[in-house]
């Protein structure tokens, strides 16, 4: 586990947040050179990606706020410090390099914040964004700049039903070593144990599998790496399968949002992380089974809006104009 990637000039850079933008600035750059390719501007591409970006992290983090079980935390954080318990070792909780300025309770085994933090909420860059967060915040931009520039809306959405899971395959990876999206206890072969004080150590703890949370998790099924591989495999499919074959603009999103909500909803069953529940399924698995409908309907209705252009016959050629000699010849007999 790794939750911090690298240094620069005494800034901490996130494992987990490096690896996601690293991931979409690959499928930025994949999307601007298909859009060159097919005779388009790819200068259009490049501004939408950034702007959604932008607006995928602020979404991310929004839906991590509310729905994944720590807004009372964010909200005490602001109000009541003494309300917030921070999961982490006395020597984390009063040293002054660890990041934390809280103060020891000795009865309960945890660390409370010493001053009110109204804007913690808003620190995306420490972790706790959440995917189809930054899909609708993503969404919600690009529909109106691509109408204002005038760009194909469905074409981009088939460069955005690659590029997305190619993103995702490398943020997923920055959750592995960030130690977030932890999976479930399991003992396969490849099963991993994260260190002590590990979410998943903290998580256990919790649920009384463990004594005490700065002991190593026990071993967990490594969702971080399930969701990653079959986000390449999704990415595989909608650009090695559906997009040669597509009959209408929009097909390889539709299946780029079908495929990866029933990968995910799958994943969500081994998952072990806080986030959020609702009628026995997560917050995520919810999200999906409505993504699930929406891909299934857009497919609908694309392909039959699609489907008179492609079975149009061919219009048949106008008889060509008899040649003077034939007219003055007149009707054959």
């Amino acid at each position: 586990m790794r939750p911090e990637l690298f240094k620069f000039l005494a800034i901490s850079f996130p494992s987990y947040f490096v690896l996601l933008i690293t991931g979409f600035t690959f499928a930025g750059i994949a999307a601007a050179l298909t859009t060159r390719r097919e005779g388009l501007d790819p200068d259009v591409m490049i501004d939408v990606n950034l702007a959604m970006l932008l607006a995928g992290v602020v979404g991310g983090r929004l839906l991590h706020v509310l729905a994944d079980g720590y807004f009372w935390d964010y909200v005490h954080l602001c109000t009541d410090p003494a309300a917030v318990d921070w999961k982490i070792s006395q020597a984390q909780c009063v040293s002054p390099t660890a990041g934390y300025d809280g103060a020891w309770d000795a009865a309960k085994m945890v660390c409370h914040p010493r001053s009110s933090d109204c804007f913690a909420w808003a620190r995306f860059w420490a972790g706790g964004l959440t995917y189809y967060g930054g899909f609708i915040g993503a969404s919600l931009v690009a529909v109106p700049l691509l109408k204002r520039d005038r760009f194909p809306f469905w074409k981009a959405a088939d460069y955005a039903g690659i590029g997305i899971p190619l993103g995702l395959a490398f943020g997923r990876m920055g959750c592995l070593l960030a130690g977030c999206c932890f999976g479930s206890e399991c003992t396969l072969p490849w099963a991993l144990s994260f260190p002590p004080g590990s979410p998943a150590s903290e998580a256990q703890r919790d649920a009384h599998q463990l004594a005490s949370s700065y002991l190593p998790s026990l071993p967990v099924h490594p969702t971080q790496v399930y969701e990653s591989l079959g986000s390449l495999a999704v990415a595989a499919i909608c650009w090695l399968v559906v997009n040669p074959r597509k009959r209408y603009d929009g097909q390889v999103f539709a299946w780029f949002v079908g495929l990866y909500a029933a990968l995910r909803f799958a994943i969500e069953f081994l998952r072990r992380d806080a986030r959020g529940a609702l009628l026995g399924l997560s917050t995520s698995q919810l999200i999906g089974v409505a993504l699930i409908a929406f891909a299934l309907l857009l497919h609908a209705k694309r392909r039959h809006a699609a489907a008179p252009l492609a079975d149009t016959p061919d219009e048949p050629a106008e008889p060509d104009a008899p040649s003077a000699p034939d007219a003055a010849a007149g009707p054959a007999e």
